[in-house]
């Protein structure tokens, strides 16, 4: 797999603190990577060492094929960097900022206000090109943010809690313009404590914890490696019934175990731990229907992320 953002062995300490303890993180090229994890996790401290503001007490570290120690100048062409506080420029309008930025990647003059314009439109704040930027909401601020970072087309966008402090509202323009340039040919990658970003539109993830990497793959890869099997859950109408689904399911393949729940709603209910696919699933469903088993529902559980990842950090919901 071709790898746009890789480290290995990173260590970051601050006298006798660790902020990143081992980390080795693959982030593929095109990917929306979440890396996740709390407060003090080390997060930020990862992606200082990325965007080359900060250099690693040990290991290494590569962006786009450069390296972050000697080829900082390539690095820094290569990505665009929202950090988690926007700055002050009370005294700029809203495309004063982005039309400084432009400036100081050298883009001329002649070519900066159709750019301006365009970062703009894409950002949906062309209504607002001539407000001062203090003057803007915390979200608009992080619209602004994002299209700065885009002054100079780069491959990669690293953002760090860009959703930190907003309203729900802005929370979803924010998850949504990360996916409309992702769909563009940029790579995302993101820090968050918010499962929900997660959750609604990445790719692949890493928890981090501690300055270590807990876990990471894609998103396919982490549900299946912290949920291994499924559970069906079978609502029928008496513990009769729920003995015959048992007596019925047992006896077909791929089944780990068949169990009679509590009933709930006055009806009885059967689980069934299932390490099949989708035809088995289909299966296990007619084989009900051809008994003549009536059946008030058939639902195969789905765990969200925050429980599935509490399953291998010990905080990482903050």
């Amino acid at each position: 797999m071709d790898y746009i953002i890789e480290t290995h062995d990173l260590v970051k300490r601050f006298g006798k603190f660790t902020a990143v303890d081992g980390l080795s993180l693959k982030v593929p090229r095109g990917s929306i990577y979440g890396f996740v994890g709390p407060n003090g996790a080390g997060k930020t401290t990862t992606m200082r060492i990325l965007t080359t503001l900060t250099r690693p007490t040990s290991g290494e570290a590569w962006v786009a094929g450069h390296n972050v120690v000697q080829d900082r100048r390539a690095v820094r062409r290569a990505i665009g960097y929202m950090p988690d506080e926007f700055g002050v420029y009370d005294d700029l309008r809203v495309w004063e900022y982005l039309d400084f930025f432009a400036a100081c990647y050298d883009i001329p003059e002649g070519q900066r206000r159709q750019l301006t314009n365009d970062l703009l439109e894409l950002v949906d704040l062309t209504h607002r090109r001539n407000d001062m930027v203090d003057k803007l909401s915390r979200g608009m601020k992080q619209r602004l943010s994002l299209a700065r970072t885009l002054a100079h087309d780069p491959q990669i966008l690293i953002l760090d809690e860009p959703a930190s402090g907003l309203d729900p509202r802005a929370r979803i323009e924010i998850r949504e313009l990360m996916v409309e340039l992702a769909n563009m040919g940029k790579t995302i990658f993101f820090s968050t404590h918010i499962l929900a970003d997660v959750e609604n539109i990445c790719t692949d993830v890493g928890i981090i914890e501690a300055g270590k990497m807990i876990m990471q793959g894609s998103m396919s890869e982490m549900k299946a490696q912290m949920m291994p099997h499924r559970e069906i859950i079978v609502t029928v109408k008496d513990n009769e019934t729920a003995e015959k689904v048992v007596q019925l399911v047992n006896e077909m393949q791929d089944i780990i175990s068949v169990v009679i729940l509590d009933p709930k709603g006055g009806r009885a209910r059967v689980r069934i731990d299932f390490a099949g696919d989708d035809e088995g699933v289909a299966a296990i469903n007619q084989k009900l229907n051809k008994a003549d088993i009536l059946i008030y529902s058939f639902q195969e559980e789905m765990r969200d992320l925050e429980s599935l990842f509490m399953g291998v950090t010990k905080g990482i919901v903050t």
